[in-house]
């Protein structure tokens, strides 16, 4: 698992932002890169939707190398409107044929709820238009997106499509079963 610790802290940097010393790691990776000669369609045929938490190192868990997959990331995971148009692209323009769907242990959607935008309308004077997507139970909030991507008709392949739960204590995926009922 990477960490961060290789970079200097704030206070090391008082005069530097976060951005500025991730622009200085990218020119030290940058001068050793080499052209891999890859192009946009992943080799594995399979786009990873997963939740944008930090704690989830997506291609350390899956096995996963540069180039294998497209990987898609939003709060929760969740199929939203957007990523259906990630994907799409991915499965008509770039081949992928492949659906894994990541949600994990400890999610901070399931400690907000839908009134969130309104807390937000009531501090910058607008609603959002998007949903929060809350949730209490991760198991039914993979079998709610497993059948978005099911239902959607946008998508040309829809059967290989399965839905995990990453454990953020244990390191472990736990499959999804799309047909058990609610807890």
């Amino acid at each position: 698992m990477s960490t961060s610790a290789h970079l200097p802290t704030a206070s090391e940097l008082p005069d530097e932002t976060v951005t500025d010393r991730l622009i200085e790691s990218n020119r030290r990776y940058a001068a050793e890169f080499t052209d891999p000669g890859m192009d946009a369609r992943p080799v594995l045929k399979v786009a990873v939707v997963a939740c944008m938490d930090a704690r989830l190192d997506l291609h350390a868990a899956l096995g996963l190398s540069l180039g294998d997959c497209h990987t898609i990331r939003n709060a929760g995971g969740v199929v939203t409107d957007d990523v259906i148009r990630s994907l799409t692209i991915s499965q008509r323009a770039l081949g992928t044929r492949s659906i894994v769907l990541v949600h994990h242990t400890g999610c901070g959607l399931e400690k907000i709820t839908e009134g969130f935008r309104d807390e937000l309308e009531e501090e910058v004077g607008q609603r959002p238009t998007w949903a929060v997507e809350a949730f209490r139970d991760v198991d039914q909030d993979v079998r709610q997106s497993m059948q978005r991507v099911r239902t959607s008709p946008f998508l040309t392949h829809r059967d290989d499509v399965r839905g995990f739960v990453f454990d953020v204590s244990t390191g472990l995926m736990r499959e999804v079963d799309p047909k058990a009922t609610a807890r």
